[in-house]
Parts: structure tokens; C-alpha cells; sequence
């Protein structure tokens, strides 16, 4: 079974930056990517990036283009989300997520087997 690990997360003021990372178990051989969530309170769970497995690609949200870069330490069966230039409407909770199956709907929470249990992100103005 994979086992998902955030840490990173923190309060910053606008247009500061953070760094979250995901650590995943042993056991991602089998992985077809590896994506970040987030939640408000109130809102519905979205996609915020993602990467297939050996990097070759990534996607983004349209709200985070530009300033968040999603990428992977495979030695260290982690991926990162780089979050700079950071707005108060990325306040959330994030949630990294794992994926044996087709990524083809990478932005859906259905797509993903496994799942972090969230670190929370707080951009104050």
C-alpha cells in the first residue's frame, strides 16, 4: 500500500514563498503520476498540479500557472510543489495524492488511489 506524507506547509504573507513536499512509501513503483490538491473551507476539492512518472510531464491549474513548479526527487521517492508569488486565494489545505491508474483526468480526486492527510497553507494580505 502507498503511503503519502505532506509537510511544508506554514502561514506567509502575499507574494512570499513555500515549498511543500510530499514523501512517498516504498511502494510507488507502480505509479502513473503524482499530484497536489487543494481544499478551502466550503469548496469543492481541486486539482492544483501534477507529474507523471519519470517527469516527462506536467499540468497545472490555471490559477497557479506561472508561479507553482511541480517536481520529483526520485531518489528520495518525494515530489515538491514549488509555490511562489503566493495570493491569499491559495489558502487551503493541500493534499498530495498518488495514482495507479490512467492520469488522463489528472484535475479529478477520483483519478487517485492514494492520499496525504493534507498540510495547510495560510497567505495572509
Amino acid at each position: 500500500q502507498v503511503q503519502l506524507v505532506e509537510s511544508g506547509g506554514g502561514s506567509v504573507q502575499a507574494g512570499g514563498s513555500l515549498r511543500l513536499s510530499c514523501a512517498a512509501s516504498q511502494y510507488t513503483y507502480n505509479t502513473n503520476c503524482m499530484g497536489w490538491f487543494r481544499q478551502a473551507p466550503g469548496k469543492e476539492r481541486e486539482g492544483v498540479a501534477t507529474i507523471y512518472t519519470g517527469g516527462v510531464s506536467t499540468y497545472y491549474a490555471d490559477s497557479v500557472k506561472g508561479r507553482f513548479t511541480i517536481s520529483q526527487d526520485n531518489a528520495k521517492n518525494t515530489v515538491y510543489l514549488q509555490m511562489n508569488s503566493l495570493k491569499p486565494e491559495d489558502t487551503a489545505m493541500y493534499y498530495c495524492a498518488a495514482s495507479t491508474r490512467y492520469c488522463g483526468a489528472w484535475y479529478r480526486p477520483r483519478t487517485y488511489d492514494y492520499w496525504g492527510q493534507g498540510t495547510q497553507v495560510t497567505v495572509s494580505s
